[in-house]
């Protein structure tokens, strides 16, 4: 809530006469949202309301003006302890006042004092919330509602949640009913106007007051340190005291259902986060004990809850990548989950988008990808396309991305192969391909591959088709030598697109594109221009189940006796105190199941840009040198022969050599 602004008048009459007709004539061109009306089964009180705020198509359909407005009969009459009808005189209004919460037209905002003093909050600074409009009104009335439901545990009603004090309902003099919430004054800084300062990070660590006590909640036991270390550290209170405010709203069976850093406060005083007003919270559950109902309600629940969690994720998305703050960037990334993207290649696709020479520093990149990628895994869950697949309040305030170093995570297998696929995509980054690195990264292919939960041919038909980028192969590499090539090739990036040919059968295509271009000339030109190329491969490919088989080599003794084979050092490993928990099994097992690959004709096209199109010669040194850079499997897709692992991110093919072929899925479309 931004105060801004300066008036004179010091009554709320005045004010409501000068902001009032203003307002109500300021109209917001937007479409009109779809609601949904829901009634608590918990309460033996019936409360019917208005329409609630827009969820998503197919949550609930569209109710009429007409209907609406006669399922509102909210009685001013029933008020509890914890609601107070106030007076207008009961305020000494302040020289602040500001136009709606995020923007809305029907909502004016002032400061306030309470002067009546026979009131438990004399003297204390109050916030105005008048509500012009029909509908706003219905918000405010929902909001009093929705507080006795939840004030029955006080505390974690007035940590967690915006309070409201009670409201102000009078007749104006137009003869139009005129509604005002009381609630409490947390500051003028929602959490979006927070992140939106230039020195938000010391500014908030200032105002939460972080030393040890503070920082102990989430695990963690230092304060200070690298900006990332602090910045992580401070997301995590931040998303902790989130989840378990929308936790509390979620077992007392209502969906916020409006969640944005524009309705999240934070409150210098106990140091929580607040969630904002609850005027379009919504019930899981329809009056009725019929078996139907009952499906329904379930139905219901999941898909509110689901709707929120995704809330927390786009909320998550901002506290931690400052860039998705601009909203052209913010649009791309809300893009690319609507066309149905899986959630968990988000990172290859924000690498590409987001400037790699930010102001931030890209400091959310390196804080997401910390903990072996456990925030790209907690970011993915939220926003999971499948809303049943969508973590849980609970299960994400156990996720190892929001448990700090003194707290022992046991992981979950997903979590555990996740943490795999990201260091290997990590080390093959670097581009250091010492002996080192080259071991370990086959060390984790392989374990990989053993821990592979999608091994059947019907789990490779839905995952394997679409476009996936090379990152790495455990082949021969080339490195830097002093050979002269015939042509002096650089090579881009390596993609293999799959796709079915039919949905009736088990046919693949695949087809290899290979960018690269040529230096023309004996010296690299320094900005590395020069004539662009592509080669594309075309083959055609049959799925089918196999076996992948480990050898028991013979054990020999002597002065030419071969060294450890590669299985048996894998098995070593496994069973090490490292993976021993991790690893389902005690022994490496004596085959793996694969999905076998079946080539058939292959088809090779070249194309060079002018003015070497049409230099045969030149053309068959770039062949030959693209094929020695280039791992064989890509040139020639026949030497594959299996795939050994497959997630919605990531893939490993064998050749027939025995070298892995490492991908990645690849979101983007740069026509977009």
């Amino acid at each position: 809530m931004a105060i801004c602004g300066i008036v004179s008048s010091t009554s709320l009459e005045s004010i409501e006469v000068a902001f009032g007709c203003g307002n109500l004539l300021t109209k917001l061109n937007r479409p009109s949202p779809k609601r949904f009306i829901g009634k608590s089964s918990l309460s033996t009180q019936r409360y019917s309301r208005g329409p609630q705020c827009s969820l998503s198509s197919g949550i609930s359909s569209v109710e009429s003006e007409e209907n609406s407005r006669s399922s509102l009969s909210f009685s001013l009459e029933e008020e509890s302890v914890h609601v107070v009808r106030f007076k207008k005189s009961d305020f000494k209004i302040l020289d602040s006042v500001s136009v709606g919460l995020g923007g809305r037209a029907d909502e004016v905002v002032f400061e306030a004092i309470v002067k009546d003093a026979n009131s438990p909050l004399y003297n204390t600074r109050v916030v105005l919330r008048r509500l012009t409009s029909a509908q706003a009104q219905r918000r405010g009335k929902r909001a009093i509602e929705v507080l006795k439901k939840l004030v029955r545990r006080k505390l974690m009603y007035h940590s967690y949640s915006m309070q409201v004090h009670g409201y102000i309902s009078s007749a104006t003099s137009s003869g139009r009913g005129s509604f005002t919430l009381v609630h409490r004054y947390h500051g003028s800084f929602s959490l979006r106007h927070w992140l939106q300062q230039s020195d938000w990070l010391p500014t908030l660590e200032a105002t939460l007051a972080l030393d040890e006590d503070s920082v102990r909640r989430v695990g963690d036991d230092t304060v200070g340190g690298p900006e990332i270390s602090r910045q992580l550290r401070l997301i995590r209170i931040l998303m902790r005291d989130l989840l378990i405010g929308v936790n509390y709203l979620h077992s007392h069976g209502l969906a916020h259902t409006e969640l944005r850093l524009e309705n999240v406060h934070i409150s210098p005083v106990d140091r929580h986060v607040k969630v904002g007003i609850l005027g379009n919270a919504a019930d899981f559950y329809d009056d009725g004990l019929t078996s139907t109902t009952l499906d329904n309600n379930i139905d219901r629940r999941q898909m509110m809850i689901a709707f929120d969690m995704r809330c927390v994720g786009f909320m998550m998305a901002k506290m931690v990548l400052r860039e998705l703050m601009d909203p052209l960037i913010f649009t791309k990334f809300k893009t690319f989950l609507k066309q149905g993207n899986d959630p968990s290649c988000l990172r290859e696709f924000l690498l590409q988008i987001l400037d790699k020479n930010s102001s931030s520093g890209n400091v959310g990149l390196q804080i997401l990808d910390r903990n072996w990628g456990a925030g790209w895994n907690l970011l993915s869950l939220l926003l999971a396309t499948d809303p049943s697949r969508r973590i849980s309040c609970l299960d994400a305030l156990r996720h190892p991305f929001l448990c700090g170093p003194r707290w022992r995570i046991v992981p979950s297998m997903d979590i555990i192969r996740w943490s795999l696929g990201s260091t290997a995509v990590r080390i093959s980054e670097e581009y250091i391909y010492r002996q080192p690195q080259r071991s370990r990264l086959a060390h984790f292919i392989e374990v990989m591959e053993v821990l592979n939960s999608h091994s059947k041919p019907k789990n490779w038909l839905e995952l394997l088709p679409g476009k996936w980028r090379l990152l790495y192969c455990t082949g021969r590499h080339i490195g830097l030598t002093f050979r002269q090539p015939p042509a002096r090739v650089l090579i881009g990036d390596v993609h293999l697109t799959v796709s079915r040919t039919s949905n009736l059968n088990t046919d693949l295509s695949f087809t290899s594109d290979i960018g690269f271009t040529i230096m023309v000339g004996q010296n690299w030109p320094h900005n590395k221009t020069g004539v662009n190329g592509k080669l594309e491969v075309n083959s055609l490919f049959r799925l089918a189940a196999g076996r992948r088989l480990y050898i028991k080599e013979k054990k020999t003794t002597g002065k030419f006796s071969p060294g450890q084979s590669t299985e048996d050092s894998l098995a070593q490993k496994l069973s090490g105190r490292k993976w021993r928990k991790a690893v389902p099994f005690k022994e490496l097992p004596t085959s793996l199941s694969v999905a076998k690959l079946t080539s058939s004709d292959i088809e090779v096209t070249l194309n060079l840009d002018e003015p070497l199109s049409k230099n045969i010669d030149i053309a068959k040194l770039v062949v030959q040198e693209v094929r020695t850079q280039v791992p064989p499997e890509m040139f020639d897709l026949s030497e594959l022969v299996c795939g050994t692992y497959v997630d919605p991110r990531l893939l490993v093919l064998r050749g027939v050599n025995g070298s892995a072929l490492l991908f990645t899925r690849s979101c983007l479309d740069t026509s977009r």
